[in-house]
């Protein structure tokens, strides 16, 4: 059974990586296609095929895993809203494993299933790293058949899969989990600057808080990273903002409050203006050294 796997990203890239490893030793053909085709040289190293097309890919893999940047360039990809939309998705299990609004997963979902498609939600928690090492958290929604068929094709990519219910409920989880993920590293980074400007020693500010019950494997690379000013990129601040846009309107939607979350995302999105967007989401700090600057002036 030939499985695809489109959008070899920051993200996608490591995952395939790791699936077409395991998949070869299998003898089971991992089939790529990106827009990008340069990005696919790695992945075929690894053992996958390329396809040339992206309805090449389609015509041969009956699952299809999509790793994408948004709900725009799903849409593209699945040709939806033309007369293509159904050919491509019909007797096929299409598994997004990006992060999109919940309300589009759910509309997604609905025309793939009348397209006479199957769809499950997988989206993952976790960065580049933890993506290289195989080491995600995958959440899965959609019809229990086709998600335990799925499961066992992310073990390659994801230390665990936790299984939400219908959709949208793994998406609505993984902005949950998000919500954590950016309040945790934008304290962090507030700490490692008050910290910082107190003049203390930050190797023995790193062993307290590595030693301590708040330490965890992000706030350790995170803290490495900022006390090295190595802010090469494994979720970037364009990424991280978008995240914390979806949350903030998934929380505003329910009328739910999250003030941690929008001054989270103010940061981010002066750390964008600021000229960092490409940066780790540590780079968060800069905006906040910009904040002091400006009350110092």
């Amino acid at each position: 059974m030939t499985i695809g796997f489109i959008g070899l990203g920051n993200m996608g890239e490591a995952m395939a990586l790791n699936l077409a490893r395991d998949l070869a030793k299998a003898g089971t053909p991992l089939l790529v296609w990106n827009r990008s085709a340069g990005k696919t040289e790695p992945v075929r190293a690894a053992g996958a095929e390329v396809a040339a097309t992206k309805a090449a890919l389609f015509e041969r893999a009956r699952t299809v895993i999509l790793m994408l940047a948004d709900g725009a360039a799903i849409d593209a990809v699945l040709s939806r809203g033309t007369d293509a939309f159904e050919p491509t998705v019909a007797d096929r299990t299409i598994v997004h494993m990006g992060t999109t609004e919940p309300a589009y997963s759910r509309a997604l979902e609905a025309d793939i299933v009348a397209a006479g498609g199957r769809y499950v939600e997988a989206p993952v928690s976790g960065s580049r790293k933890p993506a290289e090492a195989g080491e995600l958290v995958a959440m899965l929604a959609g019809d229990p058949a086709a998600v335990e068929a799925v499961r066992p094709l992310l073990a390659p990519m994801c230390r665990e899969t936790v299984v939400c219910g219908p959709v949208p409920t793994a998406l609505t989880m993984k902005l949950a989990v998000n919500l954590f993920l950016i309040t945790m590293v934008t304290g962090l980074a507030e700490a490692f600057h008050f910290a910082d400007r107190h003049g203390l020693d930050l190797a023995r500010f790193t062993a307290v808080l590595d030693a301590g019950p708040m330490a965890s494997a992000v706030s350790r690379v995170k803290l490495g990273k900022l006390v090295a000013h190595d802010f090469s990129v494994q979720a970037a601040i364009t990424d991280v903002l978008k995240n914390s846009r979806l949350v903030a309107e998934a929380a505003r939607t329910a009328h739910i409050a999250s003030p941690l979350l929008d001054v989270s995302h103010a940061l981010y999105g002066e750390t964008l203006a600021l000229g960092h967007g490409a940066l780790d989401m540590a780079a968060v700090v800069h905006a906040i050294e910009t904040r002091t600057e400006r009350g110092a002036a």
